[in-house]
């Protein structure tokens, strides 16, 4: 009877330890950490959006700037000649001041406001470029987590891949010409890094 139960018990063993060996052994997790700041500032379309926000912008800074300083000269002239001025005159000066300050300061705030919102506007059809880009990237090099390093406390420079894709984002920006339209990630073209294993 005991010899039985050895039998089967090493049976068992041996069909064990072979269902354990057909199993497939737990790769380690590749990991990466991409820097969203990062290619929000360097990369061609984060710099292409930049640079049309500032010539759509340009002129009304310009305008308000001239405002700004007739501003400046009406005051400078209240205050040099207001000794000399009438009372009807100083009164008329003094109102023209504040109405202008005002239409300034309502202008200002607009220009703000206009700012604001086109900023909001281009920053987050650009994160959406990039988010894809990442992703992208990801796929093709076959990670299997990615971090950003606004959530990360410390990553190893190896596990950084923010490089590779500023290279992807300048390939495909070299490609087309332009800066590219939001919804459209580049095929691969950067160089994969090798970071450590775990």
């Amino acid at each position: 009877m005991k010899r039985l139960i050895r039998a089967k018990l090493a049976v068992w063993l041996i069909a064990a330890c072979g269902a354990l060996a057909a199993l497939p052994a737990w790769a380690e997790p590749k990991i990466g950490v991409v820097d969203p700041q990062r290619l929000l500032e360097e990369s061609p379309q984060g710099k292409a959006m930049l640079d049309a926000m500032r010539t759509e912008f340009a002129p009304r800074e310009r305008t308000l700037q001239a405002q700004q300083q007739a501003l400046k000269a009406k005051q400078d002239k209240l205050q040099k000649d207001g000794a000399t001025m009438t009372d009807e005159q100083r009164t008329r000066a003094e109102k023209e001041l504040r109405d202008g300050a005002r239409d300034f300061e309502r202008a200002r705030s607009e220009f703000q406001d206009d700012i604001s919102a086109r900023r909001n506007e281009e920053m987050s059809r650009l994160q959406k470029t990039l988010g894809e880009e990442v992703r992208t990237y990801a796929k093709a090099q076959s990670f299997d987590v990615v971090l950003s390093t606004e959530g990360v406390v410390y990553a190893a420079p190896a596990f950084d891949i923010t490089p590779a894709v500023l290279a992807a984002l300048q390939a495909r920006n070299a490609a087309s010409g332009t800066a590219p339209p939001a919804g459209k990630p580049a095929s691969q073209l950067a160089p994969q890094p090798k970071p450590p294993t775990h």
